[in-house]
């Protein structure tokens, strides 16, 4: 029994190296579940993001946020009050250009009856533009009008398709 225990006292020890096979460029230095965030400017909330996961990816050539399996934001007023929502499937905040990509089912609400509809969608802080290069389908309280390529700017209150493929007046009495 004792020669077993020596033996096994006896062996060589081995090292294993974890930190050789993790690069920080391509880790998420940031996990976190089930959030709900409220982002405020100069003490004033201005938003309010939900989502399942967001990943940070600060050590990134080009760092970013992403949030695979979708996100919902909010826009409030100064008095707190809902001016604003969308929804993608996906999106991917890039922190250094201060460019939001939102990919996947992407829709857009700006009170009081505006709704944007679209597949991919960027919101550029910086230029304060909001744009995308697929279809769009807008509707608000007089027509529809759809097409592909989109330029606003990112209070949805001046925008423009790009290439339109039809506008549609609604009867006001129908809504």
């Amino acid at each position: 029994m004792v020669m077993i225990l020596l033996l096994a006292a006896c062996r060589e020890e081995r090292k294993v190296d974890v930190a050789a096979s993790l690069n920080p460029k391509t880790m998420a230095t940031m996990t976190t579940k089930n959030i709900s965030t409220l982002i405020s400017d100069s003490g004033v909330i201005q938003y309010k993001i939900i989502a399942p996961l967001w990943k940070v990816f600060e050590e990134a050539d080009t760092p970013y946020w992403l949030f695979p399996q979708g996100l919902y934001l909010q826009k409030y007023d100064p008095y707190f009050h809902v001016v604003a929502t969308v929804a993608a499937d996906s999106a991917i905040y890039y922190k250094d250009r201060k460019l939001w990509r939102l990919e996947g089912n992407v829709e857009m609400t700006k009170v009081p009856k505006d709704l944007f509809l679209s597949e991919r969608v960027f919101w550029d802080e910086r230029k304060h533009m909001i744009y995308s290069d697929t279809f769009m389908h807008i509707e608000n309280a007089t027509h529809v009008i759809e097409g592909t390529g989109f330029e606003s700017n990112e209070k949805l209150t001046q925008y423009r398709i790009l290439n339109p493929e039809g506008i549609f007046p609604i009867n006001k009495d129908d809504i």
